[in-house]
């Protein structure tokens, strides 16, 4: 039996290129010969749709986009994510499901029944369950068992904690399942592509059966889905992966009996790169950006930005713009050119001095002459860059990226209006620890120097006041990002982190800053962040403004 992976990017709402992609795909499996091909989970509307899944319009429509899709699959069978009503007069109006269509027919539908609700899903709010479904079909002889995504997440051998009582997957098995299919949205998060493929394996080795696990592919605002789509057999060898945040439409015999070459490798900080990039580039196309822009400063977050977006868009649609301030060291220039020169991008320079001296005497504020000294100079300075990057964003019908990383914007050492303006928060799920470390993948991947070593190794600075440090604000990123880390990727307590080998001082200290109402009233005006952990700060973490919880100190 030769499979397809069907990995492509949607776009949400765009049904009826989605369906073209679809249909594409569906011809280039015929002409491989292939049997079946297998589409991610709702593929034809759009997994991150949101409240679009709620319009009448939508629900009423829901079914029409198959038809062009039926009639493609002249020949071959498909399987592919989409949405239908729920005709019942009681739950939510539509079920999310996987279409099982067979030679220019549709055979019926296997509807999710399990419905994540945690992190980004929000699946309970759109979808009804339905634990009666249809889950077997046979195709050719062959019996296909189907279940999509979290149906397929609930191995009781495989996970110490579930969160479902049943597991639907184990349930076709026992139906008497030939080869198991799963439909996926499964966004990407540090470990998670190894994970998967763990997972995937143990089950098809335990259970005797051969899986073919599909996953979506592409940005949807700060959700970026790796796609890695993998097939393993009976023996629980994977014998296709996908590779993983592009397109993948390619065919394998399922009882190959050896690993494909085409698989995928690399470390998980060329993960996380690739998923940035993966996310500019969707970010800005989807919405109809060719080109984009970035304040540069000099600084190692400004400059791992500029370089993750060179390559996204192309060096020739990125714009850098330097806008030195009285306190921007000589050095932030010089650095910034090079860099300039490294990617071949295009720079403008956009000096704030005089304009922040007359603000100074219009606002009767004193410069500052040492950091924290005058916190509304300082600010000032900050939302000025942020006025001619704005400016230039709506003259130019350019895209700002926003290039705070995720420990600066956790403890509020940011400006609003000012260096969180954006249309996209590129690194705001990714520690400053991580900054540095995906600087020097990039330039070791490269052989050479893209991002000047001396703009790594610098010392962090806002540059807002004479000779300030980020460090006579902060605790050493060192010291605070594994607590940050901790915190938000892995839920810990600070009785847990702690017990880490974290002073116990600084743990509440930090957790403090990152709980205080005012750090959260920015966090919920950043841009959309793109997110590569779990539990991230975005659309995932939902905290109060206004509240009077505090960590206790002792």
């Amino acid at each position: 039996m030769k499979v397809t992976i069907g990995q492509i990017n949607s776009t949400n709402g765009d049904i009826t290129g989605n369906v073209r992609k679809i249909v594409a795909a569906i011809e280039k499996a015929k002409s491989d010969g292939s049997d079946l091909i297998v589409f991610p989970e709702v593929i034809v509307h759009g997994y991150t749709s949101q409240d679009w899944f709620q319009d009448p319009d939508i629900i009423e429509h829901s079914l029409d986009a198959l038809d062009d899709i039926i009639r493609a699959s002249d020949g071959i069978t498909a399987i592919v994510g989409t949405i239908r009503p729920n005709a019942d007069n009681d739950g939510r109006r539509l079920y999310n499901c996987a279409a099982v269509i067979h030679n220019g027919e549709l055979l019926g539908f296997a509807d999710k029944t399990l419905l994540p609700e945690y992190d980004v899903f929000d699946d309970p709010r759109y979808f009804e369950p339905n634990h009666a479904t249809r889950r077997l079909f046979e195709v050719n002889g062959v019996k296909l068992g189907v279940v999509v995504c979290e149906d397929f997440w609930n191995d009781k051998t495989f996970w110490k904690d579930r969160l479902y009582e049943h597991d639907p997957a184990d349930e076709v098995i026992e139906m008497g399942a030939d080869v198991v299919v799963s439909i996926n949205a499964s966004p990407y998060n540090k470990g998670k592509i190894k994970l998967r493929c763990e997972m995937v394996a143990h089950r098809a080795k335990r259970q005797n059966v051969p899986i073919v696990f599909v996953n979506l592919v592409g940005g949807n605002d700060g959700i970026v889905f790796d796609g890695a789509s993998l097939i393993a057999d009976q023996e629980g060898d994977i014998i296709l992966q996908a590779a993983a945040f592009e397109e993948f439409v390619e065919t394998v015999e399922l009882d190959v009996g050896r690993p494909d070459a085409r698989g995928i490798s690399g470390a998980e900080c060329e993960a996380i790169r690739q998923a940035l990039v993966l996310g500019i580039r969707d970010y800005a196309r989807k919405n109809g950006f060719g080109k984009v822009l970035l304040g540069l400063s000099g600084g190692i977050d400004s400059s791992l930005v500029a370089a993750l977006a060179a390559e996204a868009v192309g060096p020739e649609n990125l714009l850098c713009v330097m806008m030195p301030s009285p306190f921007s060291s000589e050095g932030s220039i010089k650095d910034s050119e090079e860099l300039i020169k490294n990617l071949g991008c295009e720079s403008r320079l956009e000096p704030i001095s005089d304009t922040f001296e007359v603000l100074l005497e219009q606002m009767k504020l004193n410069k500052p002459t040492k950091g924290g000294e005058s916190l509304a100079a300082e600010n000032m300075q900050s939302r000025l860059r942020g006025v001619i990057l704005m400016a230039i964003s709506n003259a130019e019908g350019r895209l700002l990226l926003s290039t705070g990383n995720k420990s600066e914007l956790a403890v509020g050492y940011c400006t609003l209006y000012g260096d969180t303006n954006g249309g996209l928060a590129v690194l705001g799920d990714v520690l400053k620890t991580e900054v540095w470390e995906i600087a020097r993948h990039i330039n070791e991947s490269a052989g050479r120097e893209i991002i000047p070593n001396k703009i790594i190794d610098k010392k962090p600075s806002a540059e807002l006041a004479p000779n300030q440090f980020d460090q006579d604000s902060l605790p050493a990123y060192e010291l605070m990002d594994p607590i940050l880390e901790l915190y938000f990727e892995r839920k810990a307590a600070p009785s847990e982190i702690i017990a880490a080998g974290h002073d116990a001082n600084l743990v509440y200290s930090v957790l403090n800053k990152v709980e205080n109402p005012a750090n959260e009233f920015k966090r919920q005006q950043l841009p959309p962040s793109i997110i590569i952990s779990k539990n991230a700060i975005g659309v995932g973490r939902r905290r109060p403004i206004t509240h009077k919880y505090r960590r206790p100190t002792n």
